[in-house]
């Protein structure tokens, strides 16, 4: 396949995927409200510094936004029969997967970049470094939407099957990155941070917003980087590996 009828076949599969998934159920509570409700419930009632904790709050919304639809395409596909059908085109499965990741990566995008104009708004937040924000919200975007295309792949037709087991790997994440406490201020438990890719995208908006990033942005974006990497080279292989099979 030729570089151009390439991209073709992965922004055709990208504005099918907008054009569908958008709308789920599943999409808006677990991409939209979820993250809302859960800030809520932490932040109400406590004498807490919103600007202290906005930085992770947008990671939240960015990393729960990116990854809601990809869980929700493969297997709602192959429920309707239509995934096979999609891979009998003259499109690679490297356009499905590139696809599944861009439709997610720009829902992300764009429900965080409203979230970030809104606080910035009600809150009069400043920026102190305008590149890092565009890093994390680019690099954010891609690596979560990544996860989420990562994460549908196992060979089922059943979409809450594929649901619930996203949230047994998301959730864990968010409790572990720097959201609810900041990353220089968990003292001996700073390490358990280095284990979710989401730390760093959170330390990303720290360093945008409030200027007190632990790690370097160039080591942060680093990471996110490798991770975008795994996560769509994980999707890739699984889903080889579904078709040669026969899943």
């Amino acid at each position: 396949m030729d570089l151009k009828r390439f991209v073709w076949s992965v922004l055709m599969v990208t504005e099918k995927n907008m054009r569908i998934y958008y709308y789920k159920g599943s999409v808006v509570i677990f991409g939209l409200l979820f993250p809302f409700i859960m800030f809520l419930t932490f932040f109400i009632g406590r004498d807490l510094d919103l600007v202290l904790f906005f930085p992770g709050f947008l990671g939240m919304m960015l990393f729960f936004s990116a990854s809601s639809t990809g869980p929700l395409i493969t297997p709602w596909e192959k429920r309707e029969k239509t995934y096979e059908r999609l891979v009998s085109l003259p499109v690679v499965i490297e356009s499905i997967i590139l696809g599944d990741i861009l439709s997610g990566a720009v829902f992300g995008f764009v429900i965080t970049t409203l979230v970030w104009l809104a606080g910035s708004f009600l809150l009069h937040l400043s920026l102190t470094n305008p590149a890092a924000l565009v890093l994390a919200l680019l690099l954010g975007s891609l690596a979560f939407a990544a996860l989420g295309t990562l994460l549908s792949s196992p060979a089922t037709d059943t979409p809450s099957n594929i649901m619930m087991f996203s949230n047994l790997v998301r959730l864990p994440l968010i409790f572990v990155s720097g959201i609810f406490i900041p990353l220089n201020k968990l003292g001996d438990w700073a390490w358990t941070n280095l284990l979710s890719p989401l730390t760093y995208l959170v330390d990303l908006f720290h360093t945008a917003i409030t200027g007190d990033g632990v790690y370097s942005p160039v080591i942060d974006s680093a990471i996110l980087i490798v991770v975008i990497i795994i996560f769509a080279s994980g999707a890739k292989l699984i889903q080889q590996h579904n078709l040669h099979n026969g899943r």
